[in-house]
């Protein structure tokens, strides 16, 4: 019993790709970024565990939808063939109950927040439902993902401060071009198997135009959010911490010059320094 117990909990884990925490890092830091510029520094223990924990469970649940609807598909990609559902290992059913439960955990936080965090939660989910579909019918679907993976930040607003203000919504825009680039990134390592089984996808769209456009989604992020978190008031740390960004993506730039999967996925994969590099600039900024 005890051993069944630990082979169905290690492919729950490997569902919600518990050993790459990327993905979640990557909701994680504009959200935390967000609370910690709603709240004009530390927003307190309370939002700071409900967000924190609701971005682990929501990207988590968002796994095992994703999975579910590209059960079909990642059997034709090398990189997903082996993903849990994909591979037969676990049923349909048991992966939608595993996402129902997170998703529900997820929720129960939010219940502890406010009226319109409570609302804009059901907005969010919502989006996380449609983009797997989106990938069928969207030119791009990284830009419903865009939508999906910013998110947390008006809901971190309507958190602190009970409404959500235009400030929070250029943060948001801003993030969304950040998920543009750093997924078609991703979508570049999949091209060749997107392009056989008959996916969209936005390294397929821009076509020979993946590594200017992505290099611009990065500009437009960065020159916003710079921008709009009022870097010449606040000073060196948010400086540093944008130059610190800035350096990440011309590296990454350099990684996915030549298209190679490994440069591609390497630089997706190391996207999280950027917005923690960002992160720590603001907490920084609003501590000294």
């Amino acid at each position: 019993m005890i051993a069944l117990l630990r082979s169905r909990l290690a492919l729950y884990l490997d569902l919600i790709r518990w050993n790459r925490p990327a993905g979640w890092l990557l909701l994680l830091w504009p959200t935390l970024t967000a609370l910690w510029v709603a709240a004009d520094g530390f927003p307190g223990w309370h939002l700071l565990t409900v967000f924190t924990l609701g971005t682990i469970l929501m990207r988590s649940a968002g796994c095992t939808i994703n999975d579910v609807a590209d059960r079909d598909f990642d059997r034709h990609v090398k990189r997903t063939a082996q993903r849990p559902i994909t591979s037969g290992r676990l049923g349909v059913k048991e992966a939608l109950a595993v996402g129902a439960v997170l998703a529900l955990l997820a929720f129960a936080l939010v219940l502890t927040t406010n009226t319109l965090t409570v609302l804009a939660s059901f907005a969010a989910l919502a989006v996380t439902l449609a983009y797997p579909y989106a990938k069928r019918h969207v030119s791009m679907p990284q830009a419903v993902l865009g939508v999906a993976f910013s998110f947390g930040i008006p809901m971190a607003f309507a958190a602190v401060q009970g409404e959500v203000p235009a400030l929070a919504w250029g943060l948001m825009l801003g993030n969304w071009c950040w998920v543009l680039a750093y997924d078609t990134e991703y979508a570049m390592v999949d091209r060749d198997d997107d392009l056989k089984i008959g996916m969209k996808t936005s390294a397929i769209t821009l076509g020979t135009w993946d590594v200017p456009a992505i290099a611009g989604f990065y500009v437009a992020y960065l020159f916003s959010w710079a921008w709009l978190l009022d870097a010449g008031v606040r000073g060196l740390w948010l400086w540093l911490g944008l130059a610190a960004a800035a350096a990440q993506v011309v590296w990454h730039m350099a990684l996915i010059r030549d298209r190679s999967r490994d440069g591609c996925f390497k630089a997706f994969r190391l996207n999280h320094w950027i917005g923690l590099s960002l992160f720590a600039g603001v907490a920084l900024s609003h501590a000294f």
